[in-house]
């Protein structure tokens, strides 16, 4: 894959040569740039801080509505990791939907003046697709987030009908057209979109389009590409993503993290093990990361080190994770069960008794318990 273009470096100026690129002129100023620089970091106090500052001098812009609402979103920790249970925070909830509606409002407010106004289509778009995004990952709502995303598709596929160089709209028609093509048509009958199609390899190119020139979506554009390319088993091209997503912002955990699990499901996985191992430490010095998320680092260097056979290893390593401060209890109860896995594997039953007893202790009606006692009469002994 070729080395693409990083978010400061496609925000400058045009290059002799290079592709005519237009944004709403927000989008290059100083402050804007500074807020997503802290973003990309996961320092989400000092983004939403500057992004705040931007709204306050910009109170009636959607796209500084966006930008407030883009970074309350993500800063929803539950959603960022993926590895537990999310409980909707009601007051999140509530600031969501009133940048968002404020949002769609503004941004309606002056299509109603010009109906090609490719930054307010951009910025409702954008605004519509966090929404739908919200929805889905913490309301569980799929069938009305999709909805609402093939509105948030809608705008930003007229903003790049009437200005084909607003490259950042690429970002959502892409992501719409990978995901709707890769949905089984039996799901589409389900949510009422049986006639509504999308195509994989045509999103692919649209978020390659983002990635090697958006001025705002580049690094979203390369996360998306390697969240599909993983999906795919092309776990090579994932990891070059993920490679220099972490070099690019070395402070943000989570691109380090993918990295590591993407050189663990390549088959790499020594070199996995010492891409854990070096992410763990960092994660213990004071202020390397702003957001460390030490017991995921910990729980995939136990997958790793059970998958090269080093059982007594793993068992410390998913131990390590179990009782880190921050894991949840559906983290604790994967941890315990796989530890418990790794001493059946390694033949000592009787630990992996206790420790299967311990999942259940911490969860009796859950499905890892289920399986918790299962392995306590047979023993594991392999996938």
């Amino acid at each position: 894959m070729p080395v693409l273009m990083g978010l400061s470096s496609a925000a400058g100026a045009t290059a002799p040569g290079a592709p005519t690129i237009d944004t709403d002129p927000l989008n290059r100023t100083p402050e804007v740039r500074a807020g997503f620089e802290h973003f990309y970091n996961m320092d989400y106090d000092g983004a939403l801080t500057q992004f705040e500052q931007v709204l306050k001098a910009h109170p009636h812009d959607p796209l500084a509505m966006d930008l407030v609402l883009d970074t309350t979103f993500y800063a929803n920790d539950g959603f960022l990791t993926g590895k537990h249970t999310i409980v909707e925070d009601t007051a999140v909830s509530n600031r969501v939907r009133q940048l968002a509606g404020d949002a769609i409002a503004a941004a309606d407010a002056r299509l109603n003046q010009n109906s090609e106004d490719v930054n307010a289509l951009y910025a409702r778009g954008w605004a519509r697709g966090l929404e739908a995004t919200y929805i889905a990952m913490v309301e569980r709502g799929f069938a009305t987030a999709l909805h609402m995303a093939l509105q948030a598709r809608s705008d930003e596929a007229e903003a790049l009908r009437l200005d084909p160089h607003y490259v950042d709209a690429n970002l959502i028609v892409g992501t719409y057209q990978y995901v709707v093509g890769a949905l089984p048509l039996s799901f589409r009958l389900l949510i009422g979109i049986a006639g509504i199609k999308g195509n994989k390899e045509k999103g692919m190119e649209m978020l390659q389009q983002a990635a090697d020139h958006g001025v705002t979506t580049s690094v979203e554009a390369r996360t998306c590409m390697m969240l599909f390319l993983r999906r795919e088993a092309r776990y090579g091209e994932a990891l070059d993503i993920a490679h220099s997503l972490s070099a690019q912002y070395p402070r943000d955990f989570l691109f380090h993290l993918e990295e590591a699990n993407l050189a663990k499901d390549a088959g790499t996985g020594m070199h996995s093990i010492d891409l854990y191992r070096q992410l763990i430490k960092q994660s213990q010095q004071p202020g390397y990361f702003y957001v460390p998320h030490t017991e995921l680092a910990y729980f995939g260097l136990g997958e790793a080190l059970r998958g090269q056979k080093l059982y007594v290893d793993a068992v410390a390593a998913y131990r390590s994770a179990a009782y880190s401060p921050k894991t949840s209890l559906e983290l604790k109860r994967r941890c315990l069960l796989a530890a418990g896995k790794s001493f059946d594997l390694m033949g000592d039953h009787k630990d992996a008794v206790a420790t299967y007893q311990q999942v259940v202790d911490a969860g009796s009606d859950t499905v890892q318990a289920d399986e918790a006692r299962k392995w306590m009469k047979k023993g594991y002994s392999g996938e």
